[in-house]
């Protein structure tokens, strides 16, 4: 599974990396907050999202 993720991400640029790994981590941590609801994890990848698209904007 592990393989499957990393290969997938070999054609992507580096805000969509972090993109994507930023709505990994959200989706976990909105879970964990709100007791694995659908709703919490939802709102969390969006949030992670957001956050990871927007990291390299700024140190350009």
């Amino acid at each position: 599974m592990t393989t499957l993720a990393l290969t997938a991400c070999a054609g992507m640029t580096q805000q969509e990396k972090n993109t994507a790994i930023g709505a990994g981590v959200g989706a976990i941590g909105g879970a964990i907050l709100t007791g694995g609801s659908t709703t919490g994890t939802l709102g969390g990848a969006a949030v992670g999202g957001v956050i990871g698209h927007e990291i390299d904007k700024s140190k350009k």
